[in-house]
């Protein structure tokens, strides 16, 4: 756990120093790989996609093991998988792009970057706060949280996982896509859960929660495995709407789009922090125990 946790400060240091460093990934490999399965189809042609990049990954890691420095070069490896699955965009610098945009036109086309599945991102505070927290989930903590429990093997599914089933521009057969699809959504699952209840925290508790409970009232059971994790969504409106509510007469100032996002950005990054620092906690009680 200490070397994933070093690991990952490493690779978000780096990217907060260069965030060019995520463009060098490219999905040419992968759709290559996609192309050539194409006589399979349904589950069988997900499952069989995702697991030989993943078994792979446990074989190198295994390899590396038997090497001497077998730590330095399992840490290297690691750091090279998780700066691949922080890709295929920078997110602190696909917001950048929009807040330094010089106008309004150029700011709502940064904004579409933030779209995984080619939905178009609408210019308001809400619609912009909902597609941040999911660009954050599919580019940031889904990858930590898979990081942290299951390794470089753990973060390469996940992010495979989230291109297969998101990326309209694959070709794959309608059964194909909605099995990947849905595991996509079952990946996302338990990171989306932790994101409501990290960003209540450093957020607004009453109204984060409020929605989140709200959503699970109102939707069946396993709507979430078919439409995603939506209560994500729910959640980050209602931080954004209760947030502007709070303006005091100034709504028109406070449901400024770029204000929101200033401000999601930082519940997001206190967030990310706050998941990091458990992380840490359990490794000094690992350490002294």
């Amino acid at each position: 756990m200490a070397v994933s946790l070093l690991t990952a400060l490493i690779a978000l240091g780096l990217l907060h120093v260069m965030p060019q460093l995520a463009h060098w990934r490219g999905d040419g490999g992968f759709r290559r790989w996609v192309a050539q399965l194409g006589d399979t189809s349904g589950p069988a042609r997900v499952a069989v996609t995702l697991a030989v990049p993943v078994v792979l990954c446990l074989l190198l890691v295994w390899l590396l093991g038997l090497l001497p420095i077998s730590d330095l070069l399992r840490l290297i490896f690691s750091l090279v998988v998780l700066l691949y699955c922080f890709g295929p965009h920078a997110f602190e610098a696909d917001l950048e792009a929009i807040l330094k945009a010089p106008d309004q036109p150029a700011r709502e086309a940064a904004a579409q970057a933030l779209s995984d599945d080619g939905e178009p991102v609408a210019w308001n505070a809400i619609a912009l706060g909902e597609a941040t927290a999911y660009a954050a989930l599919h580019r940031r903590f889904g990858v930590v949280l898979w990081f942290f429990l299951l390794g470089p093997a753990g973060a390469l599914l996940y992010r495979l996982a989230q291109t297969l089933g998101r990326d309209p521009s694959l070709r794959l057969d309608p059964r194909a896509r909605a099995s990947a699809h849905a595991f996509a959504n079952v990946a996302d699952w338990l990171p989306a859960q932790l994101m409501v209840f990290t960003l209540a925290l450093v957020g607004h508790w009453d109204a984060v929660i409020g929605a989140w409970k709200q959503w699970h009232q109102q939707q069946s059971p396993n709507s979430w495995y078919v439409e995603g994790p939506g209560f994500l969504g729910a959640a980050a409106r209602a931080d954004v709407e209760v947030d502007i509510e709070a303006g005091d007469g100034y709504a028109e100032e406070r449901s400024d789009p770029i204000a929101e996002l200033v401000r999601l950005r930082g519940a997001l990054l206190r967030a990310l922090l706050a998941w990091l620092s458990v992380v840490a906690v359990i490794v000094l009680a690992g350490w002294m125990s």
